[in-house]
């Protein structure tokens, strides 16, 4: 019989709504050593790896699940993550921002506390180009929204090409890394012709600080970065200085480097930067709820399971 751990601050609320779908055979245990099954928060997962010793399935609560990429870890197991379901919270955060921008809602916010009639010209996303840097699941749902407003797409991936709203892909024109970039890359031919670049990467070796320095430099000077992947994407440094000589429009940062930010990091009072806290797409209990009994369902069928991470490439 499958015995179930869940590993989350939210556990009594996965519990009811996993109870209420009377999954069979499924076994409730509070013991990591008990458990074949874990459903949690990769981190706290991380804490309980070595009493973890009959672990079979590993459903994580996130996307990111780089806490449990660590070579010492052993990974004879399957690992899901929460694939497919931020998308549309995803593209709400997204394009909150986007059109904050274009009809200057921050602007007019500031002109209605000086008690200014400011009847300064907005933007439209019609016709404006997106880049997205990354078209996973979430990014694909963007594609999908960029559309509904008129938006041309691009995206730059190793070689894929899965979503059909994008409307030109981009790939690496050479294995070399971001520092050793080549003037001509596709990443930076793809930069060159964006009004918006969106990052929706992994943590990974390969997406280290991707957008360095080069890639920024490529954006146009109208161009806003926004970034709802992972903070380790950014050139931090490069992208402040981006910023203060005006080099690009703006930023918006739902990730960083580190978190949480430290009081002393110039970010904080970089012009032109928003930041908000890696909140653009929380985990919610019924979303998470639903993918795990899905996958449940066919891991006792012994078919293969939804969204399942590759250990090497560590998404």
């Amino acid at each position: 019989m499958p015995k179930l751990l869940i590993i989350s601050s939210e556990k009594d609320e996965y519990r009811q709504r996993i109870e209420q779908a009377n999954l069979p055979n499924l076994e409730f245990v509070t013991e990591p050593a008990e458990c074949d099954i874990i459903l949690g928060e990769p981190r706290l997962i991380r804490d309980a790896m070595p009493t973890l010793s009959t672990i079979k399935w590993i459903q994580s609560m996130y996307a990111g699940v780089e806490a449990l990429m660590d070579s010492s870890f052993r990974h004879d197991y399957i690992l899901t993550n929460a694939r497919g379901v931020f998308g549309e919270l995803m593209s709400e955060y997204v394009f909150g921002y986007l059109l904050a921008h274009e009809k200057k809602i921050f602007e007019r916010y500031q002109s209605q506390q000086a008690k200014k009639w400011n009847r300064f010209e907005s933007g439209m996303l019609r016709g404006k180009t997106l880049g997205l840097l990354g078209v996973g699941s979430i990014g694909a749902h963007l594609a999908m929204m960029a559309k509904q407003f008129g938006m041309t797409v691009w995206g730059y991936t190793k070689s894929s090409e899965t979503s059909t709203h994008v409307d030109k892909y981009f790939h690496p024109k050479s294995p070399l890394p971001p520092r050793e970039r080549a003037e001509g890359d596709g990443l930076l031919e793809f930069a060159e012709g964006l009004d918006y670049l969106v990052v929706v990467l992994p943590r990974t070796n390969d997406t280290n600080k991707i957008v360095d320095a080069s890639v920024l430099n490529a954006l146009p000077s109208h161009a806003v970065v926004i970034n709802v992947g992972r903070g380790n994407a950014l050139d931090e440094s490069a992208l402040e200085t981006a910023l203060k000589n005006g080099k690009i429009a703006g930023a918006v940062l739902d990730v960083t480097a580190q978190e949480p930010l430290p009081v002393e990091h110039p970010f904080w009072t970089t012009p032109n930067l928003l930041l908000t806290f890696h909140t653009s797409a929380i985990s919610y209990p019924e979303d998470v709820t639903k993918l795990f009994i899905e996958n449940y369902l066919l891991y006792i069928e012994g078919k293969p399971l939804k969204h399942q991470v590759d250990f090497e490439r560590g998404y």
